[in-house]
Order: C-alpha cells, then structure tokens, then sequence
C-alpha cells in the first residue's frame, strides 16, 4: 500500500521535496503557514491542509522542514499541531536544521504518544531539492528508517544512518558552521581582492583553482561576482545556524570562535537588509555604497 505523507513547510526546500513525493506516486498532504504558498502544490495533486494536525491525521509519515527550533515546535505542539493528529505508529521526520536539544525534547513528546521519530536534516539547497538530489543525515533507529526509506528515497541521493536521536541535528550543524564559515571568510576576500588593484577575474581563478578551491567556494564567488541573489539557501537562516552551532558546541565545552566572527558578518548583512536574499549576499555590506 502507498504510503500516505504529510510535509510541514512548504519554503525554498520544502517544496521542491513535496512535488518529489508527487512524482514518485506518494499520496501528499501539506500543510504551509501561508496558504497561499500552497497553490502551485495543490495544482500537482496534493491536499492542501488547514493546521499541522489535520495534515497529519492520516498519514503514515510526518516530515517537517522548517526554518528553526521556534518553527519546528510550533508546527508540532499544542492543540493544532502534527502530534495531536498524528495517528499511534507514525513515523516522524524533522528534517528542518535545529538544535540537537529540542530534538531530544520532541523525541519525548513522540515516545509518549507512542510515535516514531526520525532526525533527518539535508545537505544540499534549492537545486538539490527540486532535483532529488538531497542527503539525508539521520539519527535515530534502524528499524524507524526502512520504514521511512522509500519516502526519503524518492527526495534523495544517499541516506546516511549517523546514530542515535540528536546525531543528523548536530552532524547538520557541523556541516553548516563549516560553510558559513567559508562564506563569511570568502565575502572578505572578495572585498579585498575589489578594493585593491587585482584583477578579480584572475584572482577568483587563483583562488577556486587552488587549496582554498571547493564547490561552495566556487559557486558562492560566482554568485558574489553576479549579484544575482536568487535564493539557494537564505542568508538569515545560515546566521541562525552559526548561532545554533556555536550553542551545541558549547554543551561539549568548545567555543567556536570562526562560528562568532562569521555570524557577525550575517548579521551585518540581515541589518542591512539581505536576510531574504541567497546567503551569498553576505558580501554586500562589505562593498561600497
């Protein structure tokens, strides 16, 4: 029998899952904070869904992704949210980026109602998204995930099992905290590189051809030369995610301060007024008015 799925967040990743879901046969209910961000779903064949609760009255998984740990709670908890609809032997997915804390608390929530949780946060942007193309890294149990699997098959490349409860959130954090870390320190040599009297051209090849050289790198710097800011990944998301990062990294008792200095570039660039553009526009507030 299909497997009937319910997404919670239709955003820049969001949707590109659920018309994935679509295309490989999934019977799909979701649910958007704004309605009317839902049309183009429901045009595919979805259930558009009122509250969290009623998208996940019938359905035999519950993926949520989200912007962060405030969002995540909201669309699981009290009276309207997926929890109280969620029928006894679900599975849960939280594949939005949050903090491995709330993951273990909503890990209560979901034992007590005799429900099975999933944290299955992504690696990859829009493109990967809509492509199919999106690694899951997951924590929790074995069993929980061949359940799940044809459903974060038909959104993925690789299904990564990391651990228990908390491991995908904190390998997601990690992975975050290292790229924008990059972005943030490429920004500056980007300013650098256009306030002295290089060639940016040569030296952005110097650069992505040489150690410093990685996708991200390259992609972001050609980003930053355009200044076209579609949005890939939000840059008010990767402040968030900097701010999560260095807060899980001091439970274990390491400060990370590359994760300080890099989310006050971000916040720069929030006050400044890209928090809704690509994460790439984080170099703006260094070039001249």
């Amino acid at each position: 029998m299909t497997q009937r799925v319910a997404i919670l967040g239709l955003g820049t990743m969001g949707m590109g899952m659920a018309k994935n879901l679509l295309k490989a046969g999934f019977t799909v209910t979701a649910y958007n904070r704004t309605s009317a961000k839902a049309a183009p779903l429901a045009a595919a064949g979805a259930r558009i869904a009122e509250t969290p609760a009623d998208a996940a009255r019938e359905a035999d998984i519950i993926l949520s992704m989200l912007s962060d740990d405030d969002a995540s709670r909201t669309a699981w908890t009290g009276e309207k949210g997926a929890l109280n609809g969620a029928k006894q032997g679900a599975v849960l997915i939280e594949s939005s980026t949050i903090t491995p804390a709330w993951i273990a608390e909503l890990s209560g929530f979901a034992s007590e109602r005799k429900l099975h949780l999933l944290d299955a946060p992504v690696t990859g942007s829009r493109l990967q998204a809509e492509g199919g193309q999106l690694i899951f890294l997951v924590g929790g149990d074995s069993g929980v995930l061949e359940r799940a699997r044809p459903v974060l098959a038909a959104m993925s490349k690789e299904i990564v099992l990391l651990g228990p409860i908390g491991s995908g959130a904190r390998m997601k954090l990690i992975n975050n905290f290292l790229a924008g870390v990059q972005v943030a320190s490429l920004a500056e040599a980007m300013a650098w590189i256009e306030r002295s009297d290089l060639d940016r051209e040569q030296a952005l090849k110097i650069l992505c051809n040489g150690a410093p050289g990685s996708p991200l790198i390259n992609t972001i710097s050609a980003r930053m030369v355009a200044a076209t800011y579609d949005v890939n990944f939000l840059l008010s998301l990767m402040r968030k995610d900097l701010h999560y990062a260095g807060a899980d990294a001091a439970t274990l008792a390491i400060e990370l301060h590359t994760a300080k200095a890099a989310e006050g570039r971000f916040v720069d660039a929030v006050s400044g007024g890209y928090g809704n553009k690509d994460m790439s526009a984080v170099v703006e507030p260094l070039r001249p008015k």
